[in-house]
């Protein structure tokens, strides 16, 4: 039986999963050139090749109109921060949140979250994202594999701000940032097939992030809220190592979560 384990001992975000995939993929370059002719609005998929701690690992880059969901250093205020990864979030925007990530594969100290709002025009709905997966060139049970993932961030902020889920509303870098990932990673999970998805227990770090609405505890609400009956354990490692939008692929796709099985 060919089983996916997800090792999620520093976390989970919706690039470091698909960059992860996309490692395992037999014609990453052909499945990045799919992906770029996706035609996701404003969307542009670079792998970065990456060396941490030694070791070789991939970087999926996601664009949005050229911009790249950032935030700003805690300490300095003025770059992004660099702990082992560079690690950016974004929290926090008018009538809800969105939660575009920029992972690698490991993680480090606190970070701060902060926004810059003068780049953002265009705040689409859930409506918005269902006609954007709808119309995308992908098997309809992947359409319904990323609606599925993107209802679930959309419910949870939902019920993080106490609005209809129709009436939650994400920026423009953010909401396809977030459709960016989920897309890559369902599509390369479709092509390598696997007969049991697995996960460990989940590392979701502690402290406190700075969003648009003030400063929130790690988890925030709305990951929180997704990660309801899944193990996990802060650690040692203070910041939000894992995000929605990682937590929402874990929720929907684990079977199970474990230790490393018999493989």
């Amino acid at each position: 039986m060919k089983t996916l384990y997800l090792e999620c001992n520093m976390g989970a975000a919706g690039d470091m999963l698909s960059a992860a995939l996309l490692e395992l993929h037999p014609q990453p370059d052909n499945m990045l050139q799919r992906l770029n002719s996706l035609g996701i609005p404003g969307v542009t998929y670079e792998a970065e090749p990456m060396d941490k701690c030694g070791i070789r690992c991939t970087h999926l880059k996601v664009t949005v109109n050229g911009i790249e969901e950032e935030s700003l250093d805690a300490h300095s205020h003025t770059h992004t921060h660099t702990h082992d990864e560079d690690h950016h979030h974004e929290h926090g925007h008018e009538h809800g949140h969105s939660h575009g990530e920029d992972h690698h594969h490991e993680h480090g100290l606190e970070h701060d979250h902060s926004h810059d709002h003068h780049h953002h025009h265009v705040h689409r709905n859930l409506t918005d994202i269902t006609a954007i997966v709808s119309g995308l060139d992908i098997p309809e049970s992947v359409q319904a594999d990323v609606l599925r993932v993107y209802r679930l961030i959309a419910e949870a902020e939902s019920h993080a701000h106490n609005r209809p889920v129709e009436e939650v509303h994400f920026h423009e870098v953010g909401s396809m940032d977030a459709v960016a990932d989920i897309t890559a990673f369902c599509l390369i999970l479709s092509e390598l097939a696997p007969e049991k998805i697995l996960a460990s227990p989940v590392r979701i770090g502690f402290g406190e992030v700075h969003c648009a609405h003030g400063v929130l505890p790690v988890p925030a609400p709305a990951t929180a809220w997704i990660l309801r009956g899944v193990p996990v354990y802060a650690g040692n490692i203070r910041g939000e190592l894992c995000t929605p939008t990682g937590a929402a692929i874990l929720k929907c796709f684990a079977q199970d979560f474990c230790t490393l099985p018999q493989m």
